[in-house]
């Protein structure tokens, strides 16, 4: 195919109904926070504790999903893929906000701390005190690493160095549009190497910090590996998602079908990732007859039943069956669908992995699903929304001058 029908000064325009309906979920967003925190309810701390379990819910996704889309980015430039040149403009509108989600996290975390609405199982008053009723002698072993301090200075380090890197290498890609060469590129297949290592030691840390934290007195070696997959995946889907409607809305006309199958092989690929590691973390306890760990899984298959199977119906068995097929992975309809389906499936997967860590029985003790679930999750998809087509639409919606430009407009499966 020949490249000269291409418009590569083409601009997105981020008006009208995308616009307001971004605005209209933060606004529900916002209203539903006060709702929680503000509003006289006759269980007031449980509905503050429920929502502060829903800000770390969506705030630890929005985070995540910007950091696996500067991921995304680094794997392009270290593996030197050509495929991708073409759309690299949508992770790179991901990763360009990932400061704002790092800080919103940050906040998210420092408050539920300071309130005592997270993380209350490890850092309330006597537990490391020897002297104390309250005394608890595996929080007291864990406390050199679990304490607020420490915890702190790990959020603000782990976050504030992905953005660092989300920041250059979003910013040397619109260099290059300006400079042509290749120092830019240069500067970003360095820099990703160095961010790899990284990134790599330290995402399993940010998964054992933010969420199994929660459950203080259990721990799984698998359980970064699991947050990764799931992170992973979950941007993979929101890229297709984000891609299919702009071209749904007459925007690059230059992805076509191979590009939409590779993306579809990855969703596939990593969402059978996901349940291996999944399965593997209850199959190393099971096999192992470790009674003391069950105590995870204990609170999922009972009081979260429901939570637990449509887990593995969504993020399994949905890409496994729709997307097996070669033909499935090149039908716009049928990925944007699928997609949709993993993004909430991994929402629910968030939602497994913090509610029993909060709520020990379930509705029973506070928890459930409601207005707080569907409000708060509203506003971080309209927050999301508006800054990445923000961000999308003040720069050429191709990066005109990456050296691979012309393998990925030619790119074909």
């Amino acid at each position: 195919m020949g490249t000269h029908h291409y418009n590569l000064s083409e601009q997105f325009e981020f008006t009208g109904k995308a616009k307001i309906l971004s605005i209209v979920g933060i606004a529900v967003g916002i209203l539903t926070i006060a709702y929680g925190l503000f509003f006289n309810h006759e269980h007031a701390h449980q509905m503050h504790e429920r929502t502060y379990a829903n800000l770390l819910l969506m705030g630890y996704y929005f985070a995540c999903v910007c950091m696996s889309a500067t991921f995304f980015l680094a794997i392009q430039f270290v593996a030197q893929a050509g495929w991708s040149a073409s759309i690299l403009r949508v992770p790179q509108a991901m990763a360009k906000n990932l400061p704002i989600a790092a800080l919103i996290l940050i906040v998210i975390t420092g408050l539920g701390l300071y309130t005592h609405n997270l993380y209350h199982h490890w850092h309330a008053e006597g537990l490391t005190d020897p002297s104390s009723p309250n005394y608890d002698k595996i929080i007291a072993g864990k406390a050199v690493f679990l304490n607020v301090p420490f915890f702190m200075i790990r959020q603000v380090v782990f976050m504030g160095s992905y953005a660092l890197f989300a920041h250059f290498v979003t910013k040397w890609s619109y260099n290059e549009d300006l400079t042509g060469g290749l120092t830019s590129y240069n500067k970003s297949f360095k820099y990703s190497c160095i961010f790899l290592v990284i990134y790599g030691f330290t995402t399993p840390i940010f998964a054992f910090d933010n969420i199994m934290s929660l459950e203080a007195h259990w721990f799984s070696t698998m359980f970064g590996w699991y947050n990764f997959a799931s992170m992973w995946v979950s941007t993979l889907a929101i890229i297709a998602i984000i891609i299919i409607l702009l071209r749904k809305a007459g925007y690059m006309s230059w992805v076509n079908n191979s590009h939409l199958h590779n993306l579809g092989q990855f969703i596939f690929g990593f969402s059978i990732f996901w349940t291996y590691v999944w399965f593997a973390q209850f199959l190393l306890i099971y096999y192992a007859n470790m009674s003391e760990e069950t105590v995870y899984f204990h609170k999922r298959f009972n009081s979260y039943e429901f939570w637990f199977y449509l887990n593995i119906v969504l993020n399994f068995l949905t890409p496994l069956l729709l997307l097996m097929d070669r033909d499935n992975k090149r039908s716009e309809n049928l990925l944007l669908t699928v997609s949709i389906i993993v993004v909430c499936g991994h929402w629910v997967d968030y939602y497994q992995m913090i509610m029993p860590g909060i709520f020990e029985f379930g509705a029973k003790d506070g928890s459930g699903f409601g207005i707080l679930e569907l409000g708060i999750a509203a506003g971080f998809i309209g927050l999301f929304t508006f800054t990445v087509l923000s961000a999308l639409s003040k720069k050429p919606m191709v990066a005109k001058n990456h050296p691979f430009l012309q393998e990925s407009l030619n790119h074909h499966l």
